[in-house]
């Protein structure tokens, strides 16, 4: 109610009103004929557009919105502090895997512990890969959620394989987590975006994403700087996996390349993003 009660607000005063989304036509919540129809009306009210990234700019050209009317600021972490945070810890290496009780190598899951962010066929694709890999490489879930006990009850029966659940981790110590991972994967089912994915990238990480991701079509470039897998798919995950802990030299080069490639998507070029998007504004009103 209060997003109407702006946008009548500003229609009333006179007021340009910018409407930012990162919503995309993945996304599974929607399709309710009630809530289209009323967002095709709030779109009526709004002077211009700004997307979180390539997925939510197509959502709104599919909404009938003119494309003179999208601005793109593309979501965005504090890149330099992660990527400083991730290098400190991998100066201090022994003490962080100590600390944390972190096995020798591990893949890297960071979020809500929960059915719809696709935690059950990530811990499946784990238990596909051959005895020797997981004798090798664990698995990492920082994060908790209302699935958790059930996820923790399914590990049992995988071995070899050193899964762990550290449990919720702030901000300034998830870097930690990152720095040491092999690899950081986010098998989501559905998600406007997934902002852990530019954390990870920003610490040098390559990536697995499932092709729902909404930061999917910007970030990650399948076979460049990691893989685009469908949802749900354990057997594509798992391939995934495996050819990332089987050679050391596509995960540092793929690593480089998600740190060069999620330069784009700084705070700063956020910023620039919103600041065109009001200057298109403001000018036309002139």
């Amino acid at each position: 109610m209060a997003s109407w009660e702006a946008a009548y607000w500003a229609r009333a005063h006179r007021t340009p009103l910018l409407l930012w989304s990162e919503s995309t036509a993945l996304d599974v919540r929607g399709n309710s004929p009630l809530v289209e129809f009323m967002k095709r009306r709030f779109l009526q009210l709004c002077t211009a557009f700004v997307a979180a990234g390539k997925s939510s700019l197509s959502y709104f050209r599919q909404l009938g919105i003119e494309e003179k009317r999208i601005f793109t600021a593309p979501n965005a972490v504090d890149t330099p502090l992660f990527a400083a945070l991730a290098e400190e810890a991998r100066r201090h290496g022994v003490q962080v895997r100590a600390h944390y009780s972190l096995p020798s190598r591990y893949f890297l899951y960071v979020g809500r512990l929960v059915k719809n962010k696709g935690v059950f066929e990530l811990l499946e694709a784990y238990a596909q890969l051959s005895a020797e890999v997981r004798a090798e490489i664990g698995l990492v879930f920082v994060g908790d959620g209302a699935d958790r006990p059930e996820l923790m009850e399914r590990t049992s029966g995988i071995a070899p394989g050193a899964i762990q659940f550290p449990g919720f981790v702030h901000r300034e110590q998830l870097p930690e987590f990152y720095a040491l991972a092999d690899a950081f994967i986010f098998p989501t089912h559905s998600d406007t975006w997934g902002l852990v994915v530019n954390e990870a990238m920003s610490c040098s990480l390559p990536v697995i994403v499932t092709s729902v991701a909404g930061c999917a079509t910007d970030l990650v470039q399948d076979g460049w700087n990691g893989f685009v897998i469908s949802p749900g798919e354990q057997t594509q995950l798992a391939a995934a996996m495996s050819q990332l802990a089987n050679d050391s030299g596509l995960r540092r080069q793929m690593g480089a390349r998600s740190r060069e490639r999620i330069e784009t998507n700084s705070p700063t070029h956020w910023a620039e993003g919103l600041v065109r998007a009001m200057e298109s504004v403001r000018a036309r009103m002139q």
